[in-house]
């Protein structure tokens, strides 16, 4: 693995869903198809996925053999509190945002051995930086790809 096209792909992913959700007109935010989640959802959901993705990451780092865990997606998405349905979406993008360039100066430090750090995800068992990179670089595009879905 190519730790710079790694950060360029994960950079590319993340202006990819930045620009998706700067299309989006007001009433598209809370268009459904299919019962699925709308893009309001869909973005407090990437924001919250990614503030996870930064403490784990770190972890990785820092404490090798740590345990990562899961979390219950769909019950945060409808969780009154947490507003996913009705919250304004521009602490979500700054969150999103804030949260991928602070990751994104950390990949461009990693060594190729760090790439083999690993942990025990609660949910899916072993998961090493490795993972997390995979599942990083490709969770805003298939959201933005969802969103787009949505709005079509």
């Amino acid at each position: 693995m190519e730790l710079s096209g790694v950060c360029g792909q994960y950079e590319a992913a993340t202006q990819q869903f930045l620009k998706v959700v700067a299309s989006l007109s007001t009433a598209q935010l809370d268009v459904s198809k299919g019962g699925e989640w709308t893009p309001r959802q869909i973005i407090h959901h990437v924001a919250d996925s990614e503030a996870q993705s930064y403490a784990r990451l770190r972890r990785l780092i820092v404490e090798p053999g740590t345990l990562i865990q899961g979390y219950d997606e769909s019950a945060w998405g409808e969780d009154r509190t947490l507003g996913y349905s009705e919250l304004p979406i521009e602490n979500s993008i700054a969150v999103f945002t804030a949260v991928r360039a602070a990751s994104l100066d950390i990949l461009k430090r990693l060594s190729d051995e760090q790439l083999s750090n690993a942990g025990t995800h609660s949910e899916s068992g072993s998961y090493s930086i490795h993972n997390w990179i995979a599942n990083y670089v490709a969770h805003p595009v298939d959201h933005a790809d969802q969103i787009l879905r949505q709005i079509a």
